[in-house]
């Protein structure tokens, strides 16, 4: 089975677009993957159509050799841009592959550890506030925030994830410095943000009870002495972990040792050789793989290290309802899973974009058996929400 020819699509999301790869081969199988040009670097989709033209012809089975061919390409320049792009045509030959067998694609990757994946509400009260219009009820103040927990805590799902937010002129808006809105590119972090993230986790708290477990990302927002001065002013939440991105393994592994809530970290880190310092310094308690960045398969190969340092894995997945259902096959079949993220808050026209949706059944999506992913894009439905022209990163 041999591989006839790629195509991207793209389709409006509201304050992104989603990003479709689509493989056609020579028997007619069609393997889909998603990939991601707003979360990650502009011209993705460019570097993807020039990759993927290089395996007309090949063998659609053989997906670590092509990878292989296509990383030995790049080598001088082997993360960002290549390694998405590597990783968007290996996840689209996975499930052609795994069509054509007949099989769910975590066969593939040896088989299912769980049928049901556990997850939790990620972006919680974050999107009602970043994007008001889109995700409701939108949240105005911090009885909206408290609305936010309450609905986590109703859904049965057992745990949320915030991010950090500050109030101006009396509402709510989401720090991002780290991301430069607003550019502060110190990272300092000073008392009105504390007393900031402070009120917004005890209405999150009062919403959600306390069966509900928290998580907070602090995102790139802070350098080590700020991540502490965080950390160290909500020692009196009982979090379950604390998430950071740094990309400093030792000062990771130093903030690591003086934190009261383990650590969460590692979203953005390509392939085996980028995450093995910071296993080797003992930097964080839960590693985060982007399986749509790095590609499921070499996404196993990171897990499996992981569990050689004692580490668990949770995906990185803030997608479409496409990567939610390949991240599922991923944690189905690592053996070190610690939890799943998944947006709950979801656009108003996210489920008829595809073929099926995830099953959430006593806070876990069930893992599918159908062949391939079990989620297959709509074409139609695509192009009837043309992506539109964005300038702002991450719609902020």
């Amino acid at each position: 089975m041999r591989i006839e020819h790629f195509e991207t699509i793209a389709c409006d999301a509201g304050w992104r677009n989603y990003y479709f790869l689509k493989v056609v081969t020579s028997d007619g199988t069609v393997g889909w993957s998603e990939y991601d040009e707003s979360f990650g670097p502009p011209g993705l989709t460019a570097v993807i159509e020039q990759l993927a033209a290089r395996l007309i012809g090949k063998s659609v089975y053989d997906h670590e050799e092509a990878y292989g061919r296509l990383a030995a390409s790049l080598r001088p320049a082997p993360y960002g841009l290549s390694a998405e792009a590597i990783g968007a045509i290996e996840n689209a030959l996975l499930d052609a592959k795994a069509k054509s067998l007949g099989l769910p694609v975590y066969q593939l990757l040896g088989g299912k550890h769980r049928d049901s994946v556990p997850i939790y509400w990620s972006h919680c009260a974050t999107w009602r506030i970043s994007h008001p219009k889109l995700y409701q009820p939108a949240i105005v103040d911090l009885d909206g925030v408290k609305k936010a927990g309450e609905d986590a805590r109703k859904s049965g799902i057992s745990a949320l994830k915030t991010n950090l937010f500050v109030d101006e002129h009396g509402k709510p808006r989401q720090w991002m410095a780290g991301f430069g809105s607003p550019y502060a590119p110190s990272l300092n972090v000073d008392k009105a943000l504390i007393r900031n993230l402070r009120a917004h986790l005890e209405a999150l708290r009062d919403g959600a009870g306390p069966d509900v477990d928290i998580l907070v990302d602090l995102n790139f927002n802070a350098r080590t002495e700020g991540y502490l001065a965080l950390i160290n002013a909500i020692k009196d939440f009982d979090l379950f972990w604390v998430e950071l991105d740094i990309y400093n393994p030792d000062a990771m592994a130093y903030i690591r040792q003086r934190s009261h809530a383990p650590i969460a970290a590692c979203e953005t880190l390509f392939g085996v050789r980028q995450f093995l310092p910071y296993f080797q310094a003992q930097s964080m308690d839960v590693a985060i793989v982007d399986a749509v960045w790095n590609g499921v398969w070499q996404a196993m190969k990171i897990a499996n290290v992981a569990d050689a340092f004692d580490v668990n894995i949770a995906p990185h997945n803030f997608y479409s309802h496409l990567s939610t259902m390949m991240n599922v096959h991923f944690a189905a079949a690592v053996p070190n899973l610690r939890v799943m993220e998944v947006d709950v808050d979801r656009l108003s026209w996210d489920d008829e974009l595809f073929t099926s949706t995830p099953q959430i059944e006593r806070g876990g999506i069930l893992v599918p058996d159908a062949p391939g992913w079990g989620c297959d894009p709509i074409e139609e439905a695509l192009r009837a929400h043309p992506p539109q022209v964005r300038r702002s990163h991450l719609g902020l």
